[in-house]
């Protein structure tokens, strides 16, 4: 049986808190206008997001109509966060951002987008603490989550009133386009019913208005997901090659990977318990995770892409990278780790230089076995010279040891 948009968004994990029993069957029936709000604090929304981005994607294709804020004003101030006060944006970074972040989520997703500097920008202060302020209770404030985590620490006036914006924002896009229901992470609880408390004060308290809280996904000790060593897996692919992306999704942890391909994928019921049974039996074969990267790599960037992705994938692992083009290569060394060197020296030392080796004898022991590979070929010359003119492409030097230790060289 079938199940209903509501079973599915539990099953899959999407469902953190809702405000009303009622929303259950509302979202059943389809035909809500609803909302779901970043703020440009970046020119790329980032692999954190998708999970939130493709549950209005869920409820659009129910037939639901999303409507995408970009905040170019709660951007200004800033959400409260727990480690403390944000550094202020300029004007002209947050044109920016807000420029970029439209573009990439109008062409991934095709949502209506707003931006609440359009109904902001013109309030005056004396407004804004008349018509808005007015209608929140200081107590009420600081026992959201939000702000009573920062109290002890201090939190200034600036993002204490971020609530009262984010509010605003529902109020606005409820009486101008009939948006009864603001999607957001559980971190969002309170500024979510905020905005209602607002809506219920100006409209009456009969009114139909809904908020719904998804779980924020992480990895297996609790930490943020799409945080690697090297940085953040975002969605632009000037940012993060889909390459890089597949590399992230295919080394997804066991304990997790089924709870991404709920949440990060369109795939059925039926097929993701087959890809557990698959982490379960054969976890070594990491089919799970393969097909993470494809779905996922697949939506954001296309079928081309993930051929790309795969084609530098299997390249690498059968040491054949030569095959690739010199943007393939390029797009394959660059997320790796890098190694400098001074100077040109025999290969054996080389290994030294870069502290891959322990020991020159450990480093011949390694070139005489055929350990050792250059740019996909294997050496057994110890006396070999890398020098600049190794470079595979650019200025990097690819060194594979083993089957799955990789150096990218570059001399400084």
């Amino acid at each position: 049986m079938k199940m209903t948009l509501f079973e599915e968004l539990k099953w899959r994990g999407l469902i953190d808190n809702v405000t009303s029993p009622d929303l259950e069957q509302k979202l059943n029936e389809g035909g809500m206008t609803f909302y779901i709000g970043t703020d440009p604090t970046a020119d790329s929304m980032h692999i954190g997001h998708f999970s939130s981005l493709l549950t209005a994607k869920r409820l659009a294709d129910h037939g639901h109509h999303p409507l995408m804020l970009v905040g170019g004003a709660t951007g200004f101030i800033g959400d409260p966060k727990a480690s403390g006060e944000r550094n202020m944006l300029t004007k002209e970074v947050l044109e920016h951002n807000y420029e970029a972040l439209h573009a990439q989520i109008s062409k991934v997703f095709g949502f209506e987008m707003v931006n609440n500097l359009d109904w902001t920008k013109d309030i005056t202060i004396i407004d804004f603490l008349r018509d808005y302020g007015k209608f929140f209770n200081v107590s009420y404030m600081i026992n959201k989550e939000t702000v009573k985590r920062r109290l002890e620490s201090g939190i200034s006036y600036t993002e204490f009133s971020y609530m009262i914006l984010q509010s605003l924002d529902f109020l606005h896009l409820y009486e101008t386009k009939h948006c009864t229901l603001q999607l957001g992470g559980q971190d969002q609880w309170g500024n979510i019913t905020s905005g209602l408390e607002l809506i219920r004060k100006k409209h009456g308290a009969d009114v139909e208005c809904y908020g719904l809280t998804m779980p924020l996904i992480t990895k297996a000790d609790g930490t943020k997901f799409g945080k690697t060593e090297s940085g953040t897996v975002w969605l632009d692919p000037k940012k993060t090659s889909p390459y890089e992306m597949y590399q992230f999704l295919v080394n997804a942890e066991d304990a997790k990977v089924v709870e991404y391909l709920k949440r990060l994928t369109f795939l059925d019921k039926e097929e993701i318990e087959r890809l557990e049974e698959c982490v379960k039996n054969e976890p070594h074969l990491r089919e799970a995770q393969k097909v993470l990267g494809r779905e996922v790599v697949t939506f954001l960037h296309g079928s081309d892409a993930y051929e790309t992705a795969l084609k530098i994938t299997n390249a690498l692992f059968r040491g054949n990278i030569r095959e690739l083009s010199a943007d393939e290569q390029r797009d394959a060394l660059s997320s790796m780790e890098k190694v400098q060197v001074s100077e040109a020296m025999d290969l054996a030392s080389t290994l030294v230089s870069a502290k891959i080796a322990s020991s020159k004898r450990e480093a011949r022991e390694w070139i005489k076995s055929g350990s050792i590979q250059i740019n996909g070929e294997k050496v057994q010359d110890e006396t070999r010279v890398i020098d600049a003119s190794s470079a595979l492409v650019d200025d990097m030097i690819l060194i594979k040891r083993g089957k799955r230790n990789y150096y990218v060289l570059t001399f400084a």
